[in-house]
């Protein structure tokens, strides 16, 4: 342009007019300048040897440098030295001399060029460099690989040992040389670009520009490009999708390249790691085959749709696989000598993403061989799966085969698992899951096409008939199971046996323990929760496993998963097989199973009035996300259950009190039969924080918390129980400082403090001299406390009588209905 003419031409002038006036005008111009130039040269040069000083090394060598002469050193190595000749100088050092020969020559070049590394501090176990960082590749224990990370390893400062007769002259002559110097400090290379080799395309209106888009990519190691052509993967928005797709998503179908949506660049560059494609696909369901992406790594959403309707393939000890194919054909679980020959197993560690289950059966086909059944994978990963079908002429050929593969899959004995259920957990090798010669309720319960063919069957009063139908059906069950992601198809968590539960239970009291003599931030702590996570998600099989890290996720995820689990299998073993015919009334059979007499309250009826004031006085919506849900009583219901103290044991004991309890719908079956039980543990979380305790609450707000379930289910049960609170109260506003121990031996009641209480001047005796803390809630003085509302802990059973179930809808609130 002119302009820039212009400039080039006054830059060029003026340095040709300096240079004709020579040396008188450079030291007129040094004298003008009072000799700040050389001020400013001397700045220069004393930065510059600063900063050459910061980045060399102990020899004095730039870091440039070092990183060359590893480099030339490498390559050398592995010219001179042999695979076995590293292994025998990784043992003299007392590194680890094991594994592959990919990993045994960068593990002998680090530690021969920088030194040997120090043990993991966590583990014992070997450290390696992956050239981002230094990670351990040993096991914390049986159940865990370990996680210990660093970008500082410690390493020894000692010479290095080389084995006599190892290495030629020009390895000896290395050696000889580094005699004389310090190791050489290790610059890792930078793990902040995720999207590193990737070509990266971008579609549509998205959150962000383009061109911001753009600029992030390249800060974060990928590309940008304007053609699909050589893409790896195309982002897109929301918008294309709706929309069914533009000509570049159509394209990118064609080509099977991945299209994304925008949160894949964002969680990419927020965990530094390029995210799986697979889990951000926006445009699986507009291609007729499908891409089969496995359940853990869709969204959360799509992967609850998927697990919620699909079929359990394994629901019980005598259950047939469902991709067998066999049961079609009237196969059956062999049986030999008392031993049903149908084993599911279950591994998970984190450290090294590892989720898998392993189902193994002999199965009996009429007039036919026996099969031996064989099946591995991740779940909601069929297409990956490592499956197979085998027909055998010989049984016991076939009985080895499948004692052989227990031992293969578990590292240990089938006859000492089967007769006796001892097992030792092996590194990396499945655990079995002891399931119960029963069925799952979300198999054996009332079907959606059942629920009204059951009801109008039923001899029960009407409403009670209602009451059972729900208790009876699939739904509830599926829904509990698919909320806490306990819904694997694959493996019938519904019908574990009571063993099982107990070794799980005992799991959770170990890590609780193990879990106070740590320190909160240190590396064993970390460890430890991981350590449990793997032996939980083991023991437990989640779709969706993860790492907990807190005591709120432990009380959630852990303990009362738990609790709803062990309700489920006491709702699977009295619910049965309902898949038959209804026309025999299923439920008033069940009815009589349950050993607790249900009976509607007249809705003018002076109790069926108290509740209601109660329920509305105490309680306070929900919120989930910006919106509100309130809650309406359908029915109330009178209950009176043989496992418990009755009503009238209960009445003639002192200070009395009417309060809410909590319960998720699968569970109201086992509070019905088995009356109301302890929580399983001490947690520092509300609910748990006060050991092993029936917990309630003078809010029907708290109660609600428990039993709302999801927008699309607004139906849920809210229990009332009439609790003696003995003659000693102790209250708290904190967990307790000490052990929970002593408090259960000793039986005090504990009232817990909350931020909300009930006014206490419009509290009122029910009958039998029985409190109703009814009133509205206003804050308390304790507003800086854990428990929101009050919570009140009773350690004897004997204490407390279930009395009444109101069965609730939630509904949204300040909903404005749209004109049509």
């Amino acid at each position: 342009s002119r302009t820039h003419a212009q400039v080039h031409e006054t830059r060029s002038h003026t340095r040709s007019s300096a240079e004709e006036e020579g040396k008188i005008g450079k030291g007129k111009q040094k004298a003008e300048n009072g000799g700040r130039d050389g001020e400013q040269q001397q700045a220069s040069k004393n930065k510059k040897a600063k900063v050459e000083g910061e980045n060399r090394d102990a020899n004095g060598k730039p870091a440039v440098d070092v990183a060359v002469e590893f480099e030339e050193f490498c390559k050398a190595t592995r010219q001179h030295l042999s695979i076995n000749e590293m292994r025998r100088i990784l043992e003299a050092n007392e590194q680890d001399p094991s594994g592959s020969d990919d990993a045994v020559v960068p593990r002998c070049q680090d530690m021969m060029f920088y030194g040997p590394l120090e043990k993991c501090p966590v583990c014992r176990n070997q450290v390696d460099c992956s050239g981002s960082n230094y990670l351990c590749r040993g096991a914390y224990s049986e159940w865990s690989t370990c996680i210990y990370t660093t970008t500082d390893a410690r390493r020894r400062d000692q010479p290095l040992m080389i084995p006599e007769g190892i290495g030629d002259e020009t390895v000896k002559e290395w050696i000889k040389k580094q005699e004389s110097r310090i190791y050489p400090r290790r610059e890792l290379t930078s793990s902040n670009k995720p999207f590193a080799g990737l070509v990266i395309s971008l579609s549509g209106r998205l959150s962000r520009t383009h061109q911001t888009w753009r600029e992030e990519i390249e800060k974060h190691g990928g590309k940008v490009s304007n053609n699909i052509i050589g893409a790896n993967c195309l982002v897109v928005s929301p918008a294309e999708r709706e929309r069914g797709g533009s000509s570049r998503v159509a394209e990118a179908m064609e080509r099977n390249i991945a299209v994304v949506s925008e949160n894949w660049l964002i969680d990419s560059i927020q965990k530094q790691q390029a995210q799986p494609l697979d889990a951000y696909d926006v445009v699986s369901d507009l291609i007729p085959e499908g891409r089969g992406i496995p359940w853990d790594k869709m969204d959360p959403n799509e992967e609850a749709l998927e697990s919620l309707t699909a079929e359990l393939k394994l629901y019980g000890k005598r259950c047939v696989y469902k991709d067998s194919m066999l049961q079609e054909q009237g196969g059956f679980i062999f049986e030999k000598d008392g031993i049903l020959y149908n084993c599911a197993f279950s591994l998970c560690d984190l450290g090294r993403g590892i989720n898998e289950y392993c189902v193994l059966q002999l199965i009996q086909v009429p007039e036919k061989n026996v099969h031996l059944y064989y099946k591995k994978g991740r779940v909601g990963d069929d297409p990956k799966a490592d499956e197979r079908v085998e027909e055998w002429n010989n049984v016991d050929d076939a009985l080895k085969e499948f004692v052989r593969l227990f031992k293969e899959v578990t590292g240990n004995e089938f006859e000492t698992w089967e007769r006796e259920k001892k097992f030792q957990k092996m590194p990396l090798k499945f655990y079995p899951i002891d399931m119960d010669d029963g069925i799952d309720v979300r198999r054996g319960g009332l079907s959606a096409r059942q629920l009204g063919v059951a009801a109008a069957h039923c001899k029960l009063e009407p409403l009670v008939a209602k009451f059972m139908k729900v208790l009876c059906s699939q739904e509830i069950y599926r829904y509990a199971m698919m909320e806490m992601g306990y819904d694997c198809p694959d493996l019938p968590v519904g019908t574990v046996t009571d063993l099982h539960l107990e070794r799980c239970e005992e799991e959770l009291l170990n890590f609780r323990e193990d879990i106070k003599k740590a320190p909160d931030s240190s590396d064993k702590a970390n460890v430890l929760w991981l350590d449990f996570t793997n032996k939980w998600f083991t023991l437990m099989h989640s779709v969706r496993p993860f790492i907990m890290k807190n005591f709120q996720e432990l009380a959630v995820h852990v303990a009362a998963g738990l609790e709803c689990i062990r309700d489920i299998n006491v709702a699977s073993r009295l619910v049965g097989d309902m898949s038959g015919a209804t026309v025999d009334d299923p439920l008033s059979d069940r009815y009589g199973r349950l050993g607790c007499s249900v009976a509607p309250l007249d809705k003018e009826s002076d109790d069926h009035k108290m509740i209601l004031k109660y329920l509305e006085t105490t309680y306070e919506p929900i919120k989930v996300g910006d919106v509100t849900y309130g809650v309406s009583v359908e029915n109330i219901f009178a209950v009176e259950s043989g496992a418990g103290p009755s009503y009238e044991e209960v009445k003639k004991l002192p200070n009395k009190i009417l309060l809410w309890c909590g319960t998720r719908s699968s569970s109201l079956i086992r509070h019905l039969q088995k009356g109301l039980l302890p929580s399983v543990c001490q947690i520092p979380a509300p609910g748990y924080m006060f050991g092993k305790a029936i917990v309630c609450s003078d809010a029907s707000a708290e109660a609600a918390r428990y039993g709302f379930t999801a927008v699309d289910r607004p139906d849920g049960f809210l229990l009332l129980a009439v609790v003696s609170l003995g003659e000693q109260i102790t209250e708290m506003s904190t967990a307790p400082d000490q052990d929970t121990k002593e408090l259960e031996e000793e039986k005090v009641s504990v009232k817990g403090l909350g931020r909300k209480k009930p006014d206490g001047s419009q509290h009122f005796k029910w009958v039998d001299d029985v409190k109703v803390p009814c009133g509205r809630l206003f804050a308390s003085e304790h507003t800086d406390r854990p428990l929101e509302y009050n919570e009140y802990a009773v350690y004897d059973p004997r204490q407390v009588c279930m009395r009444f179930v109101v069965a609730v809808k939630y509904e949204e609130q300040n909903v404005v209905m749209g004109e049509e």
